[in-house]
């Protein structure tokens, strides 16, 4: 009951800030999606970004390309070898300049790309532990990247120069690493920027926590959240704000997807504190949630292995849009979005109508 009580007190609490009306709360504005497959490949696509000309996306086998979005051609599609070994490129970025791809796992490669072709390593990094999980930039010249914990805190790589060169930041800068504490590489959403502040998250065996600077990356601190952990798949897979105070989480148990108890959370005062919303109702575990834009925070898209869903109120209560899993999304306004996944890129296209268009 207490549980309950203080779910339905944040609402209210969220509600009073935006202004906005019952009715508008409980009549969602989708009711259904086109998903019009635009890519297929046989490789695992975890990040995408989306330009006005351009697709930007990365993923297995080394492979990272360019699709237009004008008639969904392929501009270019390349593929990075070291060593003989094809990196597994979970995370992408782009300033005005550039564009980035980073792999996961021991070693990790971080590159400078184009799509002309040109590639230059600009990061690379070995150890045991080594696993980098997502990048954003906040400005031309300022980036960030992070990973799994190495040396007893979480990696954080910082770049001052448009990605030229890239710094560790050393552990006395970060809180400790708990034991058993991982990042999920997912979807290439599990940091957020927003002004100079960043926010990250993690997952485990012990806690799920939110990493948050206001410095971009001279300082941090961590808050715990009270999203499910217990096990390595298991936490916090995908976060997003629609400003510096309202944000949400998405996660779970990726071996378990359908369990829904604890997968999402809602923050009101820049990811300080965290409340469970929409415990024990679906949707279950997923990768990825994103706002929709021009919504003052009110609705929400999450996907993951178990389909699109859509809440439409503060992430209260969800629809299922469609049953089609993805890994990963990126909307292009309130109305279009691209989602990767398992071998393909879809554009997702959110309809007013009951029932989707084939």
């Amino acid at each position: 009951m207490k549980k309950i009580t203080s779910v339905i007190f944040l609402s209210v609490i969220i509600i009073g800030c935006v202004n906005i009306t019952s009715k508008e709360i409980e009549s969602p504005a989708y009711k259904a999606v086109k998903v019009e497959t635009v890519f297929e490949s046989p490789i695992s696509i975890r990040a995408l970004d989306v330009m006005p000309d351009y697709l930007f996306f990365s993923g297995s086998q080394g492979r990272f390309g360019y699709i237009h979005t004008t008639d969904h051609s392929l501009a270019y599609i390349g593929t990075v070898s070291e060593d003989g070994s094809l990196p597994d490129f979970r995370a992408l970025a782009k300033n005005n300049q550039a564009d980035f791809i980073l792999s996961a796992g021991n070693p990790s490669f971080l590159y400078k790309v184009n799509y002309l072709g040109k590639r230059k390593m600009v990061y690379q990094e070995t150890g045991d532990n080594v696993f980098y999980n997502a990048m954003a930039f906040w400005n031309t010249n300022e980036g960030i990247a992070v990973g799994d914990p190495t040396n007893g805190c979480m990696s954080v790589i910082i770049t001052k120069d448009g990605g030229d060169s890239w710094v560790k930041v050393p552990c006395h800068k970060l809180p400790d690493a708990l034991p058993g504490e991982v990042g999920f590489a997912a979807s290439n959403t599990n940091i957020v920027i927003q002004g100079n502040k960043a926010w990250f998250i993690s997952g485990g065996k012990t806690k799920s926590r939110v990493y948050y600077t206001e410095d971009k990356g001279d300082s941090w601190e961590a808050y715990n959240t009270p999203i499910l952990r217990g096990n390595e798949s298991s936490g916090a897979y995908s976060i997003d704000f629609y400003d510096e105070n309202r944000g949400f989480i998405v996660g779970g148990d990726f071996s378990k997807p359908e369990e829904n108890r604890a997968n999402k959370a809602i923050t009101i005062d820049g990811g300080k504190t965290w409340n469970l919303i929409a415990s024990g109702t679906n949707p279950g575990y997923k990768s990825c949630v994103k706002y929709v834009p021009n919504s003052e925070g009110r609705e929400l898209v999450a996907v993951g292995k178990t389909g699109i869903s859509y809440s439409s109120n503060y992430g209260n209560s969800w629809k299922k849009l469609s049953e089609e899993g993805f890994y990963t999304f990126t909307f292009v306004n309130e109305y279009t979005g691209y989602a990767a996944g398992n071998g393909k890129i879809a554009k997702i296209t959110f309809l007013e109508e009951e029932k989707a268009v084939e």
